[in-house]
């Protein structure tokens, strides 16, 4: 499975994108579970943006989530997080 999440805004406006591939990680099973929890799951309600938040661009095989800081669920973070680790 590839998941590409792409974060933007932010106090500085940058934008940052990291992909991932799930068949070769020994953490795969996991990360996929995250991802199809991430594209169906609602966020916390109060989804109004925030000043200097992050807005994240989860794609997962061609699957398309839009997400903002801090209306994550805890397995959006944590896939999000995990995706973005592979930028740094």
């Amino acid at each position: 499975m590839l998941i590409i999440v792409t974060r933007s805004g932010g106090f500085a406006g940058g934008e940052l994108t990291a992909a991932l591939d799930t068949d070769c990680r020994a953490d795969g099973a996991e990360l996929e579970r995250l991802a199809e929890s991430a594209l169906t799951s609602e966020g916390p309600a109060g989804r109004e943006p925030v000043p200097d938040g992050f807005g994240y661009v989860v794609r997962v095989d061609g699957k398309l989530v839009e997400l903002r800081d801090p209306h994550l669920t805890e397995a959006q973070r944590k896939l999000i997080d995990a995706v973005l680790a592979e930028a740094v």
